[in-house]
């Protein structure tokens, strides 16, 4: 059974800079794609960033110049870095990835159970 596990978030003040982590465990055949989504409150969940197995990288306008996705496929970890945070970055911030698990012949999408970021002013 795939499992990804997400952590790094907490307080921090604005300004301040978070690296979040998210790690896939279980049997893996192969990761694909892998991004991270926000979802403040109230708010419909949105794409924060992603990153394809080729590392060619996206992200939302709203964090863009401020945040660096990366991913170490050996360790099988996504990371996002986020430098001078605002008040309205406050969300639980979920990982995603594509994954073929084990020996089957599909991949499907895989998420994490999230992670709290919040943001004072």
């Amino acid at each position: 059974q795939v499992q990804l596990v997400e952590s790094g978030g907490g307080l921090v003040q604005a300004g301040g800079s978070l690296r979040l982590s998210c790690t896939a465990s279980g049997s893996i055949g192969s990761i694909y794609s892998m991004g991270w989504y926000r979802q403040a409150p109230g708010k419909q969940r949105e794409l924060v960033a992603s990153i394809t197995s080729s590392d060619r990288t996206n992200y939302a306008y709203s964090v863009k110049g401020r945040s660096t996705i990366s991913r170490d496929s050996a360790k099988r970890t996504l990371y996002l870095e986020m430098n001078s945070l605002k008040p309205e970055d406050t969300a639980v911030y979920y990982c995603t990835a594509l994954i073929r698990e084990g020996t089957r012949y599909y991949s499907e999408n895989y998420w994490g159970q999230g992670t709290q970021v919040t943001v004072s002013s």
